[in-house]
């Protein structure tokens, strides 16, 4: 099969399309035909080995995983004798962290990890991107127990994490600030933000309101420039390690202090998340915000563009072509 392989660490331009073998499928598993996947911060961080620390996970000198991609959607090819979830043809999506895998034309899963049957009328493409993001930006709701009612600043409202946050945090009954740049105001406010502030044009932290939680979903800030827009039990959640990797230390520090918190969510990656998305997916609570898309032959493209740090929402690959990739 075709695959996009990486066999170092490094830039975009250490990933290659050549032929591998497809991947055999046990007793318990289920060998997926890819027609789409994404690139997202998920597969750059283990790409380049970024923080050092992923070599621990991914291997010390060389990646032990050569074929990335953790979100895929694609038609079910072969089941193992023992699978009863899913059957050929079916039509499924779902997320592969550590596994990996997704950048190929084939991909085999156990049949009880997070892969759920595709939602009811949208595409590959349009499902594909419905798991990474969204995964965190649910982790951070609940790991801030959000309820119905109360206020949320999403600061990064137009990423894949944002993006997703917005729309999920308006499912739970939030009222959500949105946080962005000027050209995506309209887009923010389409997602479903009850209020826009424009970064451009303003310092968020400097906002009057007072928040439950702020959400840094581009971990771009910091716990102490945004502490003042919290309620005195309010909540601060990064989606990144922050400087010295204060985010994994404050959880534990903060709680001593009383008032104000910092935590640092760990997202659960099963079947129950699958439906859940695929659920809201279908009713059109939930559409994830798609920015670029490009073939799988052109995925060393997709990396620099992901990297430069001004996508919105997702970058998709196809890898089954149903019609020619808009840029």
């Amino acid at each position: 099969m075709k695959a996009a392989v990486h066999n170092r660490y490094g830039p975009p331009a250490v990933v290659r399309i050549a032929e591998v073998d497809t991947p055999s499928i046990g007793d318990h598993d289920v060998l997926v035909k890819v027609h789409a996947t994404t690139v997202n911060r998920t597969d750059c961080a283990y790409r380049a080995a970024r923080p050092f620390f992923v070599r621990m996970l991914t291997g010390l000198v060389r990646p032990r995983r050569t074929v990335l991609g953790t979100e895929y959607a694609g038609v079910v090819e072969a089941v193992g004798s023992d699978v009863t979830s899913f059957t050929v043809g079916d039509r499924v999506f779902g997320y592969n962290e550590g596994a990996f895998g997704a950048h190929a034309e084939y991909l085999a899963v156990p049949q009880d990890g997070p892969v759920a049957t595709m939602p009811m009328g949208v595409t590959f493409e349009e499902t594909a991107p419905g798991t990474e993001g969204s995964h965190y930006a649910l982790a951070f709701i609940r790991k801030a127990d959000v309820r119905a009612g109360q206020d949320v600043l999403v600061y990064g409202a137009t990423g894949a994490i944002g993006s997703a946050a917005v729309q999920l945090l308006k499912h739970f009954g939030a009222a959500v600030t949105a946080v962005c740049g000027t050209a995506h105001v309209e887009l923010a406010k389409g997602l479903g933000a009850d209020r826009v502030v424009d970064h451009m044009t303003q310092d968020f932290t400097m906002d009057e309101q007072r928040y439950d939680a702020v959400f840094d979903a581009v971990g771009k800030s910091t716990f102490a420039r945004c502490r003042r827009l919290l309620k005195p039990d309010g909540i601060y959640l990064s989606s990144e390690l922050g400087p010295w990797c204060q985010n994994l230390l404050l959880p534990f520090v903060t709680p001593l202090l009383r008032g104000r918190k910092v935590k640092f969510p760990f997202p659960k990656q099963d079947q129950e998340m699958m439906r859940f998305f695929g659920d809201l997916i279908e009713v059109g609570e939930f559409r994830p915000l798609i920015d670029r898309r490009y073939p799988l032959e052109e995925i060393v493209d997709a990396y620099r563009y992901v990297e430069t740090g001004q996508k919105t929402g997702n970058v998709v690959i196809t890898v089954v072509n149903t019609g020619v990739p808009e840029k």
